[in-house]
């Protein structure tokens, strides 16, 4: 009874009370454990061969016993012969059992096997009838009973709701969600490899913060005990790694996690992992270059090829990049012109009949951002280098020489989404205070986002910053762009979800 209960699960599963698939699998396990045959109890198990070397590679394995490892994905039983498929973490490979190689106590037990079940066997590789590489099992052993059936298995688990809050089990059923943390590893590791090979070096700066800074974004704040003061989970490491120019390192980068207590969203997760670099000696421009680099080199490195599509659109990372002001992108999107010696009353008027969202009075720098933001965005498919933005919204950038109400910082745009920000940075200690300085206001004023006050910062400004680029990528939407997925919550493992009540 139990077995033919197991056996209808692939097929039937709307059909039979989960419940008494449950109580069955636990019912095995108990006999198991009174035959002394625990399945837990084992420590380790050699193995000797992987499913996608023997698929890839059948001559060198034809014949020879293997001794392999895996979790029972499909079984077919019969009278004196079965079929099972067993995923080994590498690929899916079938194996074969018959009764006259395993001995008929053996056999019965084997047949006795549920999907989800990880045994480890042995057995000789051979070719069927049909033509599929299969493993002939001469011995097996239970190394662990599973005793919660997994999701039918020609729909796989499609609720990514479920998906997202059981990973594990989206990764037993869903292979190709496996191959995208595969992806998204190969990528972090071309990431660094190219950085090491410019000579970057890799620091690592406190996630626990006295102060909020680097960014401006709501956090997170937690209480340390022993000192009896709030600290912040970190919503930007810049402000240390600069600190690290100062103090003479030339080339230092950083990759990891950052919290910011904000909305939740395709691109938006609380936790999320950046990169974030910095060069002495160097400006925006240089920054600019090192990401058209860095995305080419990555993407050659794990895809193979500069040109992507994502969700339908073609993607082209090759040849040179857009660079272009944001000036000038919303005079081409929207034909509001803000060096048309307009004043701020005729340029509200402009973008009011654009149907913008923006706040009267809140002037020129703030009011070309609110522009850019609603109407140029989205038509930014192509990479683009959104150049020389506001200082009103950038106040850890130096002013441009040109004209000191914009600041030498851009952000990069791919399908209508940022992917990173960079600045040619502010050295100028007594500019920089004068900054946190309007930030402190924002904040007084009920901005819980703006920055605060760092002295220590300024003190490490005041002993000399180096001209300096910086610049920070966001690795989720960077995997997202490469693996084409359409949610953040697709690419990170274990994203934030709500607790089930």
């Amino acid at each position: 009874m139990m077995n033919d209960l197991d056996t209808g699960l692939a097929g039937q599963t709307e059909e039979i009370n989960i419940n008494d698939i449950i109580a069955a699998r636990r019912e095995k396990l108990a006999r198991l454990k009174e035959a002394g045959k625990d399945p837990f109890q084992e420590f380790r198990y050699d193995i000797t061969a992987e499913a996608s070397r023997i698929l890839s590679d059948y001559s060198a394995y034809d014949g020879k016993q293997v001794r392999m490892a895996g979790r029972i994905m499909s079984r077919r039983i019969m009278g004196k012969a079965s079929f099972c498929h067993i995923q080994d973490g590498t690929a899916l490979i079938q194996i074969y059992a018959r009764i006259d190689a395993l001995g008929e106590e053996s056999y019965e037990d084997f047949k006795k096997l549920d999907i989800g079940d990880i045994i480890g066997f042995e057995g000789n590789v051979f070719t069927t009838h049909k033509g599929e590489i299969s493993i002939k099992v001469t011995g097996y052993i239970l190394l662990s009973k599973s005793l919660l059936p997994l999701p039918e298995k020609y729909h796989g688990l499609k609720d990514t709701d479920l998906r997202y809050r059981q990973r594990y089990v989206d990764l037993i059923v869903n292979p190709e969600v496996k191959e995208t943390f595969i992806k998204r590893s190969k990528i972090i590791s071309s990431i660094r490899r190219f950085l090491d090979g410019k000579g970057f070096i890799e620091v690592d700066t406190p996630i626990l913060n006295t102060i909020l800074g680097g960014a401006n974004a709501r956090p997170f704040v937690t209480h340390h005990n022993t000192l009896d003061i709030d600290m912040y989970l970190r919503i930007a490491p810049e402000l240390y790694l600069k600190r690290l120019i100062v103090g003479g390192f030339l080339k230092v980068y950083e990759m990891g996690r950052l919290f910011r207590n904000e909305g939740m969203d395709i691109k938006h997760n609380p936790e999320f992992t950046t990169i974030e670099l910095y060069q002495a000696y160097a400006d925006y421009n240089d920054m600019m270059d090192i990401t058209e680099q860095l995305f080419k080199y990555c993407a050659n490195e794990v895809l193979g090829t500069t040109e992507l599509t994502y969700q339908g659109t073609p993607v082209s990372l090759g040849g040179k990049w857009r660079r272009a002001t944001m000036a000038e992108l919303i005079k081409e999107v929207t034909g509001i012109d803000f060096y048309a010696g307009l004043t701020d009353e005729e340029l509200e008027a402009q973008a009011k009949a654009a149907h913008v969202d923006f706040t009267p009075g809140i002037g020129w720098g703030r009011l070309m951002y609110a522009i850019f933001d609603q109407k140029v965005e989205e038509k930014l498919i192509q990479p683009t280098f959104v150049l020389d933005y506001p200082v009103e919204v950038s106040p850890l950038a130096k002013r441009k020489k040109s004209d000191p109400r914009l600041v030498e910082r851009f952000e990069f745009f791919i399908n209508a989404r940022e992917m990173g920000n960079a600045f040619s940075e502010l050295n100028d200690p007594i500019d920089q205070k004068r900054r946190f300085e309007e930030q402190v206001k924002a904040r007084a004023a009920g901005d819980d986002e703006a920055q605060m006050m760092d002295e220590d910062y300024i003190t490490a400004l005041e002993y000399g910053l180096p001209p300096t680029g910086g610049l920070g990528i966001g690795i989720d939407r960077m995997v997202m762009l490469f693996t084409d997925s359409y949610s953040i919550r697709d690419v990170l493992l274990f994203p934030t979800m709500k607790p089930i009540k």
